[in-house]
């Protein structure tokens, strides 16, 4: 199992240690949720911030645009050095052509559906994404409750990816601690979102080995 420590929980007054941690630790990407207010009901931190952010810390980034027009922020994401730029379904008109223009840039496309988007929405552009992630709580606010349904989206959209035969990675978001983790797996997660289980824990690499080795 693959994990990336979400950056949203992180103590923000103490983020270079943080990023500290990470680098030290076996996770295997750092996740960043850019929030704008618009698209989702909370702002979280901007380009400024990441710049700094992507200088200290040596994991891949894996940036996840909570906003409206992401692919309008497609090469600001790449002069981050990002390894992976997810959008939302519900945020591209054009979602073929914002896919198109990320794999142009040199990162891995990923797309995100809120809980509320079934599985089925990704029929004519999975053979094109290189992961899914499935949000199991509303975008926005970190410390959410898991929305149980997930797991059987998950299977869904394994049982999707199989029959097309695309490569997509299947990520979630939101509520995911060693309890949720293990139930995710089970349904056919490759890679697990986690903060404030990461975060909140009195040894971040023991939870994230915890993870990993489900």
């Amino acid at each position: 199992m693959k994990v990336a420590p979400s950056l949203l929980a992180a103590d923000f007054l103490n983020l270079s240690k943080e990023i500290e941690k990470i680098n030290a630790s076996e996770a295997d990407f750092l996740h960043l949720d850019v929030m704008d207010g618009v698209f989702v009901p909370n702002i979280s931190f901007g380009f400024p911030v990441l710049q700094g952010v992507a200088k200290a810390c040596e994991k891949p980034l894996d940036v996840h645009m909570m906003t409206v027009e992401p692919e309008k922020w497609i090469a600001n994401v790449k002069e981050l050095g990002a390894e992976i730029m997810n959008v939302h379904q519900e945020a591209c008109l054009h979602l073929y052509s914002t896919v198109q223009h990320i794999h142009q840039a040199g990162m891995m496309a990923g797309v995100t559906l809120n809980p509320a988007t079934p599985i089925s929405t990704l029929e004519d552009i999975i053979s094109e994404l290189d992961l899914v992630l499935l949000m199991s709580v509303e975008p926005g606010f970190g410390g959410q409750p898991f929305i149980k349904h997930t797991i059987e989206k998950v299977r869904k959209l394994k049982e999707l990816r199989d029959r097309t035969g695309s490569k997509a990675l299947i990520e979630v978001d939101g509520g995911v601690n060693e309890k949720t983790g293990a139930e995710l797996a089970a349904a056919g997660a490759d890679v697990l979102v986690a903060g404030s289980y990461v975060f909140g824990s009195e040894v971040m690499n023991e939870a994230i080995r915890r993870l990993k080795t489900l």
